[in-house]
């Protein structure tokens, strides 16, 4: 026995050393580049087109990273969730029993058409390759060339659309943004659109204003963002002025056009379903997980700190609008507690990939504070009818949020600094991508409210928004009461 154990001592001694040795992450591969990370977060103005972009050859590409690919689906998952139940549920609380089937029908609706939509045109128009920082070209139409076993690398630049996860898994978790954010818009002209013109209105609106600003800012040579070779430009983590500022100024320019509600303000009813609401709210924090840390496109530390920074400004945001209440009305209301969650989880999704944790709180105090003002002071002395806030809540906490990514950004965090650190360029780029897609963004909104109502009139008549848009747009009730 002692002969031939020997010789098997020798060669377990000698395989071990082969078998405790770990692959190294190169310095590109550990660091993520997303279009809503740094190095697509941010995009500088460019002059001139950047040079037309084609995927590296096979061998040239990192290989796919089997624990960032698992992540980035699951986080699609998440983003998913928000839209249907999360603000299906959430916006359908809210609004009278009436109506509470258009909302979920709205929101199920923008699910089958846009992803359909994205397939088809939108991703290669948001993320395809430049035309003169403006827009994708169409050579990603119905996915041609988009790789289901290789990431993305633009040659001219270096850049990449996620370094270690397949090219189409990055198209499908962006398909999840492109929904969510049209149906962001419900919560301004809730009750009181019908259903064919709000469809038709949502595509034109993805084609006007989703896919160009969502190229301007996350796409490679976009004219605003940093997804350039200098890596200069405002810069948006997840989504704070590509869907919270584009849906939140649009539901301001859609409210404006379609005027106020019957019976607004004095006749309107509280939230039909609180409880639903909630739980609503609850689905919608949980996908806002995915949404914000997802966009480290890989399993990190920066996914790590974007999760923290998430969950510590909702709850921020939460604890004071519900303090605000408690202080002015006397009495904290649930109400007041989820959308002050909701505007600090809005607010902050900007800026969670480049605060730290003191940077969460502050943007989720303002978060709390500033949206309240609008909501509850504002609002009313201005008489807007913007049914569940969807102006106040999504589109201030969007404008805040992505100009506080210019005052708090740690260069520890993401590479770029913010005022409090001594570096004012990127306030500067954040204020005018702000100011630019918040303008065109209004404008375009209105122009394109007037040309579906020209053609299909987007207004619900008088008898309609009586009855209700669930038995007059759909034929179906959702609460049935049996004797």
């Amino acid at each position: 026995m002692s002969l031939m154990f020997k010789p098997m001592l020798i060669l377990a001694l000698a395989v071990m050393p082969l078998c405790a040795q770990t692959p190294t992450l190169t310095p590109a591969t550990a660091t993520p580049t997303a279009p809503t990370a740094q190095t697509v977060a941010a995009a500088p103005i460019v002059p001139a087109a950047v040079a037309p972009t084609s995927v590296v050859p096979a061998a040239e590409v990192k290989v796919i990273d089997s624990g960032d690919t698992a992540w980035v689906m699951i986080a699609t998952a998440l983003v998913f969730l928000m839209t249907a139940p999360g603000l299906a549920l959430f916006y359908g609380g809210l609004v009278r029993r009436k109506n509470i089937l258009s909302v979920l029908m709205q929101c199920m609706g923008l699910m089958f058409v846009l992803s359909l939509l994205w397939v088809i045109f939108g991703y290669s128009l948001s993320f395809g390759p430049d035309i003169h920082g403006l827009i994708g070209s169409s050579a990603w139409f119905g996915l041609n060339g988009v790789s289901n076993t290789h990431p993305f690398k633009d040659v001219a630049t270096g850049l990449t659309y996620g370094a270690t996860i397949p090219h189409s898994l990055f198209m499908l978790y962006q398909m999840m943004f492109a929904v969510i954010t049209p149906a962001l818009i419900i919560g301004a002209y809730a009750e009181r659109v019908r259903f064919a013109p709000f469809l038709a209105f949502s595509v034109l609106w993805s084609f006007a204003v989703y896919y160009p600003v969502c190229h301007w800012i996350w796409g490679i040579g976009g004219f605003l963002g940093s997804m350039n070779a200098s890596g200069k430009g405002a810069v948006d983590f997840a989504g704070g002025i590509v869907v919270h500022v584009t849906a939140g100024v649009s539901a301001l320019g859609a409210a404006i056009f379609l005027g106020k509600r019957k019976g607004f303000p004095d006749k309107m009813s509280p939230p039909h379903n609180l409880p639903l609401a909630v739980i609503g709210a609850g689905l919608l924090w949980f996908g806002w997980f995915g949404f914000n840390a997802g966009s480290a496109l890989g399993a990190n530390s920066l996914a790590v700190t974007a999760m923290i920074a998430t969950h510590v400004a909702g709850a921020t945001a939460g604890l004071t609008w519900a303090g605000l209440d408690w202080i002015i009305n006397r009495k904290p209301t649930m109400l007041g507690a989820i959308t002050g969650a909701i505007g600090g989880l809005a607010t902050i999704t900007p800026a969670s990939g480049y605060v730290d944790v003191w940077g969460a709180i502050a943007i989720g105090f303002l978060a709390g504070l500033i949206p309240f003002l609008f909501v509850m002071v504002i609002k009313p002395r201005l008489n807007l009818d913007d049914t569940l806030d969807a102006w106040g809540v999504h589109g201030v906490g969007g404008i805040i949020g992505s100009i506080c990514v210019g005052v708090f950004a740690n260069p520890i965090i993401n590479g770029r600094a913010g005022l409090i650190y001594g570096d004012a360029s990127l306030f500067v780029s954040q204020l005018k991508a702000v100011g630019i897609v918040a303008v065109y963004s209004l404008v375009a909104t209105y122009l394109l409210m007037k040309l579906v109502d020209v053609t299909m009139h987007v207004r619900a008549s008088d008898h309609e928004e009586r009855v209700g848009l669930d038995l007059t747009q759909h034929k179906e009730s959702a609460y049935t009461v049996i004797d």
